[in-house]
């Protein structure tokens, strides 16, 4: 599951850094894996997830989906689709969401219950079984599979728009399914593992320095190196502190988040230099 997950946010990290044109940009950006959290609280607080150990990823599946398609709307307001008002809306969406789950969280007595969601918000794939491995990867696969099909219309669109048309390219119906495809991918590894940050930054992000940004390389070799680096980073998490486990999505964390400050820091030092 380890792997899967890694593959997962690898992939619909390096669509949405493409899309976004910033190399900076994560597969949450547009508020989906907000989504799954709030979802996944509620399944949680309502007790839910107690009478059917799938209620849980259905509950952050859905709420990823409902997320989504609120960005999206908010996104499309007039009439005409915009990727800065899709930005914005997700970061909206994505602070409601949390506002939300956070108030779940504290307003709940059952301590027992408070510990059952924050393990998840963590982010782990210790607890997944192979059934959950039969349920996300069809949704995993076809996504990617998708998202690596139109990778050459993607390449058009880093260009120009107008090019892109030029060249025969639909640019709001590429645009709209790779959108589409990083959320349901990313749905569905949030769906089963939680919060699992900077993967899908650190990753897409490492290969495009490695291979450059011809995203029918890129992708395929964002999904391979995601799932390694969390399959890698997840067996770490279970021996650093034996016989204690970590949470996987710890371990990211405090490996991503010094990576982002260097992207950060680097990027501001080469924009003073023009």
């Amino acid at each position: 599951m380890a792997f899967l997950v890694g593959a997962a946010l690898g992939i619909s990290g390096g669509i949405m850094q493409g899309l976004f044109r910033n190399s900076m940009a994560d597969p949450g950006i547009i508020g989906v894996s907000s989504g799954g959290a709030t979802g996944a609280v509620i399944a949680i607080a309502s007790g839910a997830s107690a009478v059917s150990t799938l209620f849980l990823p259905l509950f952050a599946f859905v709420g990823s989906g409902i997320a989504m398609a609120v960005v999206f709307l908010i996104a499309s307001v007039g009439g005409r689709f915009s990727m800065a008002t899709l930005l914005l809306g997700g970061i909206a969406v994505g602070s409601f969401l949390g506002a939300i789950t956070t108030a779940i969280i504290v307003l709940t007595d059952d301590l027992y219950v408070q510990r059952q969601i924050i393990f998840w918000i963590a982010g782990g794939v210790d607890t997944a079984r192979w059934e959950s491995v039969r349920i996300a990867a069809p949704i995993i696969v076809a996504g990617g599979l998708i998202s690596v099909f139109v990778a050459r219309d993607l390449n058009l669109l880093l260009v120009s728009e107008d090019e892109a048309r030029s060249l025969g390219v639909r640019v709001t119906l590429v645009r709209n399914t790779l959108l589409v495809s990083a959320s349901l991918i990313t749905g569905a590894a949030v769906a089963f593992s939680g919060i699992i940050a900077f993967v899908g930054l650190i990753v897409p992000h490492v290969v495009r320095l490695v291979v450059g940004a011809d995203h029918r390389v890129l992708l395929p070799l964002s999904a391979l190196a995601g799932g390694l680096f969390l399959l890698i980073a997840d067996t770490a998490a279970r021996i650093v502190l034996s016989p204690a486990e970590l949470r996987v999505g710890i371990l990211t964390a405090l490996i991503g988040a010094p990576f982002f400050i260097y992207l950060l820091v680097r990027n501001r030092s080469r924009a003073s230099m023009l």
